[in-house]
This record gives C-alpha cells, structure tokens and sequence, in this order.
C-alpha cells in the first residue's frame, strides 16, 4: 500500500527518525487520525484540538501553527492523489539522550501520513461486528490517561491480541472498577427501552469526535441520552449496541462474547444514528 510522508515538510514514500527519538523510545509522542470525504478532511480542527489538549498534557511543544498544519495536509494529499484518504499526524518528542528524561530533546518532529482511505466490509454495516470483553483493563486515569491520544498504546495492542484470539472484530474494556469504558480505537453506545447508553469521561476513555457528533445528533433528533458508569452486565443486557470512530463512523455491534446483542441484528436506533450520521456529513461538506 502506498503511503506518502511529510516529515517535518519534506516528502517522501520512504521516510526515516532516529532511533534516539523519544517517540520511538518512549512511546513519547501524540497523534491524531483524520478521514477526507470528497477529498476534504474532515473535523480537522476538532482534531486539532485534542491534538493540541494531548500535546499540553504532555508538555510537549508542537512547532505548527494550525495553518501550517492544514497547508502541509494539503501538500501531502495533493502529492497521494487519492480518491479518499486516511490521514495520521504525529508529534514526536524528537532526539534526545538514551533515558527518560525529555530535557534533552529539542525538536519535536512532525510527521503527517497519507494512505488511501481504509474501508471496512460493507457486511460490518448491514450484519454487526462481534466484540470480545477482555481481561486487558482500560489505563487508569491516574496513571497514562486514555483522555490523551499518545503514541503508547500497548494497553490497547494487548486488549487487541486477546480479542484476535476469540475471532472477535474488537476488544472491549473494563476500567479498575469494573465499569465499560471503550474498544481499542472506538467509542461504545448501547441502547434500551428506547434511551442510548455511552460510557462517560469519567470512566477513563478518549473523548472521541465522532461520539460527540453522535451525542449531539442523538439528542437533537430527541433520544434519550445518559452517560455514566455502566457494568457489563448493561451491554449484554441491552436491545442494541454500536461502536463510533473518525474511520468506522457509526458501525453496528451484534454479538457480544459469542452471545447476541438483542436479536443480533442492527436495531432500528442504530440504523437511524447512521443515516443521521451520514446526512450530518453530507450537509457540513456542502
């Protein structure tokens, strides 16, 4: 698969950071993933946002202006030519000594990706993804919060492998406290007797764009919408169940642990948050 990089300006299909960055040490480093749609990318400057949030949490210095940032997507997605494409910006802490300590790293480095747009199976959309309840627990908030989107994501590899090895599409965690939380790259929605249940912040995941999208447009079409903390026993209960991300959008859940979500087909609510979904997009790039 063709992939063109814009490191620090400069681009290329085959480019290379030391070995000494800290992101590459240290996991030391934040990111973001932007889709286009009719070659436009899309939210940017809400991914910018939590770009920026990431970077600050880190105290990590981000050399672009949000200008400078647009104009070298822009650059990178002229120079790929894609019909669609999936966009990865990643800050690195830079080259630095061989330990922990960042004071030694002065250049951030830049790096936007382009690829041709990932798409999933249609059959995701019409029949529903099978998700597995791991044993991996979400990181403590404490700890590396799931708020920030860094470069370190073994917690959510682990959580990735355990599901691969059930035949499930995705992995689901639970906090420290036995609570819902998310899947390893998407939020998670589940719905009963006509209201939509969502994990909260305060359970410890990432605040994701495409579910405030989704929270906004659920509540304005008039659902029922509650966010809180959420045993497993609410999901396997639940009539529905969907998953949100910048790349899945809305994608059905249908199976949990080998057990239907409800009849183990996409419900009625679901099918309506997509269309809705799928309007919402269609009338921003107008």
């Amino acid at each position: 698969m063709s992939i063109h990089i814009n490191l620090n300006g400069t681009i290329s299909d085959n480019a290379y950071i030391s070995v000494l960055d800290h992101g590459f040490l240290f996991g030391d480093s934040v990111y973001e993933v932007v889709s286009t749609i009719q070659g436009r990318p899309v939210f940017l400057a809400e991914h910018m946002r939590r770009l920026r949030r990431s970077a600050a949490a880190l105290n990590l210095g981000i050399p672009y202006s949000d200008e400078k940032f647009a104009e070298e997507i822009g650059r990178t997605l002229n120079s790929a030519n894609n019909s669609e494409s999936y966009i990865r910006m990643i800050v690195t802490r830079g080259v630095g000594e061989l330990d922990l300590d960042p004071t030694s790293c002065t250049s951030p480095n830049v790096i936007i990706m382009v690829k041709e747009a990932v798409v999933y199976p249609q059959e995701n959309y019409d029949k529903g993804i099978h998700l597995a309840l791991v044993s991996v627990k979400r990181n403590l908030k404490e700890s590396l919060n799931p708020g920030l989107k860094t470069g370190n994501y073994l917690n959510n590899v682990l959580a990735k492998m355990e599901a691969n090895r059930t035949g499930a599409a995705d992995a689901l965690m639970l906090n420290a406290s036995g609570y819902l939380t998310e899947c390893t790259t998407s939020n998670i929605f589940f719905v009963k007797d006509g209201r939509i249940f969502t994990p909260s912040l305060d359970c410890g995941i990432l605040e994701g764009i495409t579910r405030e999208k989704i929270l906004w447009l659920a509540r304005e079409n008039g659902f029922l919408v509650e966010e809180g903390e959420w045993p497993p026993e609410a999901l396997e209960q639940a009539e529905e169940a969907f998953i949100t991300g910048t790349v899945k959008k809305v994608m059905p859940v249908t199976w949990l642990n080998g057990r239907p979500i409800g009849d183990g087909k996409p419900g009625p609510t679901t099918k309506k948050l997509m269309r809705l979904y799928d309007d919402y997009l269609k009338r921003i790039l107008q």
